[in-house]
């Protein structure tokens, strides 16, 4: 007899229970995400939507169910997602204006909408990480534009929109985002009106889940090891074991075996076990040392860290060097180079292509300035060069130092050699005239 492959896509598989749950509920199949708005629906499941929609396609080796849920339930996972996201979420978005090869800071409505309130309920750091979020943990973060009419330009806000209420559809050409908010109907936006943050994978629709598809087997691991480490120490440490004799015991010797594991086992596995009759204790199960649990969590951390990009140590695990450098500023500037650079452009990009797709006089940029900042000391070192140290040609006045350093202009600064603001130093011109003399004239005298 040779065995045979199934195809489970040449038939499609349909569950009679799903089947009527849909049909006795409106719209039900239409939130599940299995027509699409205004289609005709069958109310039949694939083998495919089955297993997605009871979570067996995203189990792991180690049996650990993964999602973006119980993803997060692990520490390095949530470490490195509230690390990018919380640093995105605080990052000030600038904006610009073009003129010719060059750019200045402009003054525009939009900034309000973007750095400090998105819309009623929404500041905007808490929409930016939810929306950062959803594209670490999903795949794909979404939000939507907020307009004063459906056919106007002007945008007045954005909201962020959770994963599971979005189902991005094409007709024709075209994309369309079905939105199905949990307090409200059904309603289609077209692409202009979205938010879309897609990740490593994207098909022109959605991404894949970094959780669920790269870090499905590290996160599966972490699981089960967690999982494992509970029930280890629910059990008082203790390991499954048999007892042994070569002889045979008695009746008597019995009834104590039976009364010792009874009152043992009464006392949560933590009494005496009188043995008597040669009997011997015989484990039957792998301890947590020989197991190597905590290589294998550590193991896990890094496999996890490795998959987000961030560096093991600025999620607790120091264990290794970082090859970010030594010092604030090198580290900085590492995480923002390595790690945050390959989320902001995008950010960027789908800003500037949704508030301005066809003029480009304006456009946004991160400022990452404050993440890349060094210490005080190389900070100041700087400036002196940038001010033209030791006669050296100066680019930078201090009115924009000051301005990096959240201080007010002070136009005193301008002309003082450095003794103080209110009694600034007398130029040498200055100081000749006061004086009466010429310095040439006394070198000679002297000769």
């Amino acid at each position: 007899m040779t065995g045979q492959l199934i195809n489970l896509e040449a038939t499609k598989h349909r569950s009679g229970v799903l089947d009527s749950w849909a049909a006795g509920r409106e719209g039900a199949a239409e939130r599940m995400g299995l027509v699409a708005l205004g289609e005709n629906s069958s109310g039949s499941l694939t083998m495919s939507e089955l297993a997605n929609l009871l979570g067996a396609a995203h189990r792991s080796s180690s049996g650990s169910q993964v999602t973006a849920e119980t993803g997060m339930r692990v520490s390095a996972a949530y470490g490195c997602m509230s690390l990018v996201a919380g640093a995105i979420a605080t990052l000030p978005l600038g904006i610009y204006e073009r003129k010719g090869n060059d750019r200045d800071s402009a003054d525009h409505d939009y900034w309000w909408m973007l750095n400090e309130k998105a819309s009623d309920g929404w500041t905007a750091a808490a929409a930016w990480e939810a929306i950062i979020l959803s594209k670490l943990s999903h795949g794909d973060g979404f939000g939507e534009w907020i307009r004063p009419s459906p056919f106007s330009n002007r945008v007045t806000g954005w909201k962020p929109l959770m994963r599971q209420t979005v189902q991005p559809f094409k007709d024709g050409k075209d994309v369309y985002y079905r939105i199905t908010p949990d307090d409200g109907p059904t309603y289609v936006l077209d692409r202009a009106d979205i938010i879309h943050l897609p990740s490593l994978g994207f098909d022109g629709l959605t991404s894949p889940s970094p959780l669920t598809y790269a870090a499905l087997e590290a996160i599966g691991t972490a699981l089960a090891a967690q999982e494992y480490t509970g029930r280890f120490l629910a059990g008082g440490g203790n390991f499954d074991y048999a007892l042994k004799t070569a002889s045979k015991l008695d009746k008597t010797q019995l009834e104590q075996l039976k009364a010792s594991l009874i009152a043992r086992a009464q006392n949560g596995g933590r009494g005496p076990l009188i043995l008597s009759g040669g009997l011997e204790p015989a484990q039957l199960s792998v301890n947590s040392k020989d197991a190597e649990i905590l290589a294998t969590r550590l193991f896990t951390v890094e496999e996890i860290c490795r998959i987000f990009g961030v560096p093991p140590f600025m999620v607790g695990h120091t264990t290794k060097t970082t090859s970010f450098g030594s010092g604030i500023s090198e580290m900085g500037m590492g995480f923002v180079r390595y790690t945050l650079q390959r989320h902001l452009t995008p950010v960027a990009q789908e800003v500037n292509s949704k508030l301005w797709p066809v003029r480009q006089r304006f456009f946004v940029e991160h400022i990452t300035a404050a993440l890349e900042r060094g210490d005080t000391k190389a900070r100041y070192e700087a400036y002196r060069t940038g001010l033209g140290r030791a006669g050296e040609q100066p680019f930078i006045t201090a009115d924009e130092i000051r301005r990096q350093e959240n201080m007010p202009p002070n136009a005193k600064l301008n002309l003082n050699g450095g003794t103080s603001a209110e009694q600034p130093d007398q130029a040498p011109g200055e100081q000749q005239e006061a004086s009466g003399t010429d310095p040439a004239v006394e070198d000679r005298s002297e000769g």
